[in-house]
């Protein structure tokens, strides 16, 4: 019913517009113009289709659609709290709520659309009517939106110049309101986070700057000229000349500036965690007498069992050294508890061995000191008594 009234409607301003066209009078011009928009905002206006109609009814609002946003998500989340499948209610309905959730969708949609529909219109309006105060009613300033003055290309120019700072106008306006809508929705630290972001971005781009402006001051002054080697071919490559020089330069930086890749650094920790238990086992086998005790056998039980744990954890650093690693061939193999207690066994076995060769050593040369300490002895003796003797000859 309501599309045969708007038809009628249009069929009737339609054969008044002929009329108005035949008489050719100003002021039915007006009038024409005015009809012709009325006729536009009748074909255009919006209409609620069924399904529409069915979403509002689903979600218990007017059809006329005057709810606002709030309300609609009131209304939804209502709903959900009845209808979500794991809200744990009797009234739990997973395809009810699928509908709802649905109908909740569709409804936000039509009013983002009536809305973005509304606000098109007053801006058309609100053109019309400073397109209207603006114009002259002479004929030479009716074009140009009556802006500028001078000769016609002059005008046009002025014009084009206009535009050019109405468009950027509006794109800062634009991003104005994107940047309050984000600010809005992530909140206040979100919008800190970009003016740090943008400040240090600032900070960084003055500094290159500043450096690049340095540079060209250096170059201009000619301090470059007299470096140790210009004009000689560089001599870096000499070892390998298929290596890239970049590569091979940002490795040097690398490395310069105290930089380790993160493979080496995982095989200097698996070899320092290997020397740190070897070590461990080797004092714990070599603090065992002959005849062990029961309380050293205990002792040496427990240390094998906490070894065992590190060894775990030393497995799997060696497997994500293993997959980090640029070369097979530094590929490692896991540890083993009873390696290394054999390996403990023999080192303590060597440490005994090198402590008695030691001990022999020392004792032999307490033998010898004491001797040549003896002999020494002897032959004052004989000097003193030879002397004695001498002035007992004399007397």
């Amino acid at each position: 019913m309501q599309c045969y009234n708007v038809l009628w409607s249009v069929l009737e301003m339609s054969f008044t517009l002929r009329l108005l066209v035949s008489c050719g009078d100003c002021y039915h011009g007006r009038l024409l113009l005015i009809w012709s928009q009325s006729v536009r905002s009748l074909s255009s206006g919006p209409r609620i289709s069924r399904s529409l109609r069915e979403s509002y009814r689903l979600l218990q609002l007017p059809d006329e659609g005057s709810s606002s946003p709030v309300q609609v998500k009131e209304a939804y989340l209502r709903l959900a709290k009845l209808y979500h499948p794991d809200s744990g209610v009797p009234t739990a309905d997973a395809v009810l709520f699928a509908r709802v959730e649905e109908a909740y969708r569709a409804v936000l949609a039509h009013q983002s659309k009536v809305k973005q529909l509304s606000g098109e219109k007053e801006a058309e309006a609100e053109d019309e009517d400073k397109s209207r105060g603006a114009a002259l009613q002479h004929r030479h300033y009716l074009s140009y939106e009556g802006v500028g003055t001078g000769t016609p290309s002059q005008r046009e120019r002025q014009y084009r110049q206009i535009r050019v700072d109405r468009a950027s106008e509006q794109v800062l306006n634009y991003r104005q309101q994107e940047h309050e809508r984000a600010a809005a929705g992530e909140g206040a630290l979100v919008e800190r986070d970009m003016r740090q972001r943008s400040r240090k971005i600032k900070i960084t781009q003055a500094v290159e700057r500043l450096v690049e402006d340095l540079i060209q001051e250096s170059m201009a002054r000619g301090d470059f000229r007299n470096l140790s080697g210009a004009g000689k071919p560089l001599n870096k490559f000499e070892h390998n000349p298929y290596a890239d020089p970049m590569t091979h330069n940002l490795n040097r930086i690398l490395v310069d500036n105290g930089y380790q890749p993160p493979w080496v650094v995982t095989q200097r920790d698996i070899r320092e965690a290997t020397a740190q238990i070897r070590n461990r086992l080797l004092d714990g086998q070599a603090r065992l007498s002959d005849p062990v005790t029961p309380r050293e056998s205990r002792e040496w039980e427990e240390l094998c069992a906490s070894v065992e744990e590190e060894l775990v954890k030393l497995n799997k650093l060696v497997d994500n050294y293993n997959l980090i690693v640029p070369m097979l061939s530094m590929q490692m193999v896991h540890f083993s508890l009873s390696r290394e207690i054999e390996c403990a066994v023999k080192g303590a076995r060597q440490r005994r061995l090198q402590q008695q060769t030691e001990r022999e050593r020392e004792r032999e040369r307490r033998k010898e000191e004491k001797k040549r300490a003896n002999a020494a002895v002897m032959t004052k003796n004989r000097k003193h008594g030879l002397v004695s003797w001498m002035q007992n000859l004399l007397r």
